[in-house]
């Protein structure tokens, strides 16, 4: 902390970009701020690294947001909702994204620490691989740190975790489907490792035995591991068509533009020879060619969730220490069809 009052409040204007009578006013809790204005010269004094009035303490400080890559549209859609809210709440959200070969989520963990974060939320981190080490959690729990976990779930982790309900994504997707014909249907999703895969494995193959009647290992049979990319869906779209699918749910939209694509260079149409469901519903979807049939997750809900369930926990009344599970919807659109004449 600066030893001269006077300077820290023109470092602290000069960062918010308001006068330094205006900090002098929110430093002081006094009237006349609006509400904007009030939160600048807050983010200010966090990113500087002042200490905070204890009148502001309780009910304000940063915030730790860490998520995967942007590249992916659902992590940013994720990313905004929280923001928004956790600013709304009075704290200053600090985004941290991942880059292969970049900082890692212990990293970012360590780097939060230091700046005195009052919570963290992980979307999609470590948590959501099953054979990460998750000790780390673990300590930040001991620590007394709130945290939440957004889609994925680790045993032996006292804190809340929000998820999508991928094995009811699944039935959705199945059920669509089967409806318009396909039986032959083929799951495009990423590595096995991660929770939420195998999740929405054990629900394709529960949806496949028990509306097409096939047995759980011609059901399996019809899945394949791969990126969580346009080039993986392309890849895993290329040996599920030698299998003879007329259908392909994927584990993301970018799976499924990569699907569509290959589906293309084999000189077949969507959806009248192969229909094609993605898995988000991420921004723009709806614009694709053919526009993408995809099972929405419940974005807004589950970020709502999730910050609701961290400024509980700072304010010293934790949620439970639970999965919370949101329901996906399917969102019908051009890229699913009926199953074609000659197909399965």
């Amino acid at each position: 902390m600066t030893e001269n009052p006077r300077a820290r409040l023109a470092d602290i204007a000069e960062q918010a970009g308001v006068s330094e009578a205006t900090v002098s006013r929110v430093l002081n809790d006094r009237p006349g701020v609006s509400l904007s204005t009030r939160q600048a010269v807050l983010t200010a004094l966090d990113v500087l690294g002042y200490e905070r009035p204890i009148r502001l303490r309780g009910r304000s400080g940063l915030v730790g947001l860490i998520v995967p890559e942007l590249e992916n549209p659902i992590f940013p859609a994720f990313a905004q909702v929280m923001e928004t809210l956790i600013a709304q709440y009075g704290y200053t959200p600090v985004l941290c994204t991942q880059t292969p070969g970049g900082v890692s989520e212990d990293e970012y963990v360590d780097l939060l620490l230091g700046r005195g974060v009052a919570g963290i939320i992980f979307v999609s981190g470590m948590h959501a691989d099953a054979t990460a080490d998750h000790a780390a959690y673990r300590g930040l729990v001991e620590r007394g740190l709130p945290v939440v976990f957004v889609n994925g779930y680790a045993e032996g982790i006292s804190a809340p975790f929000i998820s999508d309900d991928d094995v009811a994504a699944m039935d959705l997707a199945i059920t669509h489907l089967v409806s318009m014909g396909h039986r032959r249907i083929g799951l495009a999703i990423g590595p096995a490792r991660f929770v939420p895969v195998v999740r929405k494995r054990a629900g394709f193959i529960a949806a496949m035995t028990r509306l097409t009647g096939m047995s759980e290992e011609e059901a399996s049979g019809l899945v394949t591991h791969s990126l969580f990319t346009v080039e993986g869906g392309q890849a895993a779209a290329h040996h599920l068509l030698g299998l003879g699918v007329t259908a392909i749910v994927c584990g993301s939209d970018l799976m499924a533009l990569g699907a569509i694509r290959t589906v293309r260079q084999r000189g077949l149409a969507v959806p009248a020879d192969v229909s094609v469901v993605g898995y988000d519903d991420s921004r723009l979807i709806a614009f694709t060619d053919p526009p993408l049939t995809t099972v929405r997750q419940a974005v807004t809900a589950m970020g709502t969730a999730a910050v609701q369930a961290l400024l509980d926990g700072i304010n010293g009344t934790p949620a439970p220490e639970d999965e919370f599970v949101f329901r996906p919807e399917l969102v019908v659109r051009g890229s699913t069809g009926p199953a074609p004449q000659h197909g399965g």
